[in-house]
C-alpha cells in the first residue's frame, strides 16, 4: 500500500449541502455550552475535574486503563495499582499539556510550533517517550493490527518528506476564515490525524487541538469544549468515519459524523455543568453555615478542583491560613459535606474525598 496524498486546504470541492442541515444545530449547541461558562463565577476552577476526565477519556482511546478516581487518588498520595501508574502520568501529561497550550495562546497564534511543544509534554516519561516527542517523524508508518506489514495495513499516512508542506498548509489553515468554524474544526482534526505527524501521540494531540482550536477561534470563552467521552463510547463509528476519507476521499460523511458528534456531546457537557454549578451554590451555602469562616470560598473552590485531597494538601494549597485549616476541615467532615476514606497514621496525613462531586463528574 502507498502513503496517503491528502488534499489541500481548504477544500474546494466540499459538498456542503449534504451536512449544513447539521450546522446551525451545531453551532447553537456550541453556543449554549459557551453561554454557560460565561454565567459561571470561576468555569477554570467549577469544571477541573471535567478536565480530568475529559484527559482520562482521550487517553483510554489509546488504550490506558486508570479511572478517574485513580488519577485523584494517585494525586493524593494514595496507594494504587502500580500497573496503572504509567497510564495515570499519561493523563497528567495530558492535563500539563492542555494548561501549557492555554496560557500559550493567549500571546501566541495556534501553530505547528505550539502543537509540537504539546506534543513534547504530552510523551514526557510515558510510551512513546523514545520515539522524538516534540518533533514531526523522519520514518515512514503505517496503522493497522499487530503484525500487520506496510502491504497489509489498513492505512499508511503520508510520506515523510511530505510532512513539512503538509503541517505548513494545515497552519495557515488555522488562519483562515472558513464558511463555518465547526466545519472548519471537523477537517482541522480529521487532516491533523491522517497526517499522523508523529510516530507516537498523535490522537491526543487531535483531540487537544479541538477545544483549543475554539477557544483560539473565539468560539468558546474557555477552551473546555470536551468531545473525547463521545469518540471513545463510539470508537468504531469514530474510525470509520475517519477511513472514509482515505478509502473514498468522504468528507462530507465525516464531516457529518463530526456534527451530529457535536450536538449529542455539547448536550451531555451542559447537563453535566449546570448540575456542577448547582452542587457549588448549594456547598456554597452549606460551607458559609457550617464554617462561619471568611475563607468558605477558598474552601469551596479547593474542594471541586482537588475532590480528593490530603490535610497537608488542603494546608499548603488552598490559601486558607494554616491556623484555619484544622477547624475547617473538621466542620465539612462533621456537616458531611466531605468523607474520610483514609486516616491519618504515623507520617501518614487523613484523606478526604468530596464524594458528591465525584458522582456526578463520573
Amino acid at each position: 500500500m502507498k502513503p496517503f496524498k491528502l488534499s489541500k486546504l481548504p477544500l474546494n470541492s466540499l459538498d456542503w449541502e449534504k451536512f449544513v442541515h447539521l450546522i446551525g444545530k451545531a453551532n447553537a449547541e456550541v453556543a449554549r455550552f459557551d453561554g454557560l461558562l460565561q454565567s459561571m463565577p470561576n468555569p477554570a476552577v467549577l469544571l477541573s475535574p471535567l478536565s480530568t476526565r475529559e484527559a482520562v477519556l482521550s487517553s483510554k482511546i489509546e488504550g490506558t486503563q486508570a479511572t478517574l478516581r485513580e488519577v485523584f487518588e494517585y494525586e493524593a498520595q494514595m496507594e494504587g495499582d502500580v500497573r496503572r501508574y504509567g497510564d495515570i502520568q499519561e493523563v497528567l501529561n495530558y492535563r500539563k499539556a492542555m494548561n501549557f497550550a492555554i496560557q500559550e495562546l493567549k500571546k501566541t497564534p495556534l501553530s505547528t510550533r505550539v502543537i509540537k511543544k504539546i506534543h513534547e509534554i504530552l510523551m514526557n516519561s510515558v510510551r512513546g517517550e523514545n520515539k522524538n516527542p516534540g518533533n514531526f517523524r523522519k520514518i515512514q508508518v503505517w496503522i493497522g493490527k499487530s503484525g500487520t506489514t506496510l502491504e497489509t495495513a489498513s492505512y499508511v499516512p503520508p510520506s515523510p518528506d511530505d510532512l513539512p508542506d503538509l503541517m505548513s498548509d494545515l497552519d495557515k489553515y488555522f488562519h483562515i476564515d472558513e464558511k463555518d468554524v465547526l466545519v472548519q474544526l471537523a477537517i482541522v482534526h480529521a487532516q491533523f490525524e491522517l497526517i499522523h505527524p508523529f510516530l507516537d501521540g498523535n490522537g491526543r494531540v487531535g483531540r487537544i487541538l479541538m477545544p483549543l482550536f475554539l477557544y483560539y477561534k473565539d468560539i468558546l470563552s474557555s477552551p473546555m469544549f470536551y468531545l473525547s467521552e463521545y469518540f471513545e463510547s463510539d470508537r468504531d463509528g469514530y474510525y470509520s468515519a475517519l477511513q472514509g476519507i482515505s478509502e473514498n476521499g468522504d468528507w462530507e460523511g465525516w464531516i457529518e459524523y463530526f456534527l451530529n458528534a457535536v450536538i449529542d456531546q455539547s448536550k451531555q457537557n451542559i447537563e453535566k455543568a449546570k448540575a456542577i454549578h448547582k452542587l457549588y451554590d448549594v456547598k456554597k451555602e452549606k460551607i458559609a453555615t457550617l464554617t462561619r469562616s471568611r475563607f468558605a470560598i477558598k474552601t469551596l473552590d479547593f474542594i471541586f478542583s482537588v475532590p480528593i485531597f490530603t490535610t497537608t494538601q488542603f494546608r499548603e494549597s488552598s490559601g486558607v491560613p494554616k491556623a484555619s485549616t484544622s477547624r475547617m476541615l473538621d466542620a465539612l467532615e462533621k456537616g458531611a459535606v466531605l468523607k474520610v476514606i483514609r486516616e491519618s497514621a504515623g507520617n501518614q496525613p487523613k484523606t478526604y474525598a468530596f464524594t458528591k462531586l465525584l458522582d456526578l463528574v463520573n
